[in-house]
């Protein structure tokens, strides 16, 4: 019909490939279409029950003139620059993404698309994982892929390089470095995740990586998944499973007790999280904890 199409939006990426941030059903239709794989339908409409010449043809079936037509017809794209703050580039596609509405880790998983962004999933399906978070932590708005994108980023980062408050950039980093790293690499991180899991696990059950870890009841109700602290105590039980095999699975558990119940631990678990401050109050606290041991 020769009407104008909506502009497209794409991403630059590092590694000199073009990112779909809004369009991706459009481009895959026509990619379909072109490639036989659909065919044109819905043309008669249910009060018109005449035919229409086009119904049920696919584009080897156009006539040769609607054939070109097709394929001469531009594309009007917008290329966000690789360099561009990871803060914008998510603040671009939240406004321009016209379907439902995203979370940030579903953000990142489409701009950050590949060898890191499996190791994720992968993560979140494992055993391990799965069985210390109970199914706590939402799958579909990728929630859990969250917590494990914090994990990776402090481990391979370290909170003392976290500086900026910019939480956004710094699980984009995260990601990146994981993408770059060699397949031994990764899966040594993966070795060390499952580690944690499995140890966190073995020390708190049920109430692994919540606040009612630190209840003095045995059968006290179980709180939500701390995000802050399944990140620090993932990040630090990680280390510790390199460091040493043989730990005192009492002491660990009055350390990590004892810090949730102190004021300024728990706060930095809870108040602007993200915040350099509450950052390195967390990790530096436990690690000082943890000092002897590590």
């Amino acid at each position: 019909m020769r009407i104008p199409l909506p502009v497209f939006y794409v991403a630059e990426a590092p590694d000199g490939r073009i990112i779909v941030v809004d369009g991706l059903q459009r481009l895959t239709t026509f990619a379909r279409f072109l490639g036989q794989k659909l065919k044109l339908t819905g043309l008669v409409s249910a009060v018109n029950t005449g035919s229409h010449e086009l119904e049920g043809k696919t584009f080897n079936q156009l006539p040769l003139n609607l054939q070109e037509r097709v394929t001469d017809t531009q594309l009007t794209m917008y290329i966000l620059d690789a360099k561009a703050p990871e803060r914008a580039r998510l603040d671009i596609f939240e406004r321009v993404n016209s379907g439902a509405v995203l979370t940030r880790q579903q953000m990142r998983n489409a701009l950050y698309n590949g060898p890191a962004t499996q190791w994720l999933k992968s993560a979140a399906e494992g055993a391990p994982f799965r069985t210390a978070a109970a199914g706590s932590l939402d799958s579909k708005t990728m929630r859990d892929r969250e917590a494990i994108n914090r994990f990776v980023a402090f481990s391979l980062i370290g909170w003392k390089n976290y500086t900026t408050g910019d939480m956004d950039g710094f699980l984009a980093r995260g990601l990146k470095l994981l993408a770059a790293s060699v397949e031994n690499e990764r899966l040594d991180l993966r070795q060390r995740f499952d580690a944690a899991m499995t140890l966190s696990h073995r020390l708190f059950h049920q109430h692994a990586f919540r606040k009612s870890l630190a209840s003095e009841s045995s059968d006290a109700t179980r709180s939500v998944i701390n995000i802050s602290l399944f990140e620090v105590s993932a990040v630090v039980f990680a280390h510790l499973s390199k460091t040493s095999g043989n730990n005192d699975d009492s002491t660990l558990h009055n350390i990590l007790v004892s810090l949730v119940r102190d004021d300024a631990f728990a706060r930095s678990i809870t108040y602007s999280t993200n915040s350099t401050q509450a950052v390195h109050q967390r990790f530096g606290r436990l690690e000082a904890a943890l000092e002897k041991i590590l």
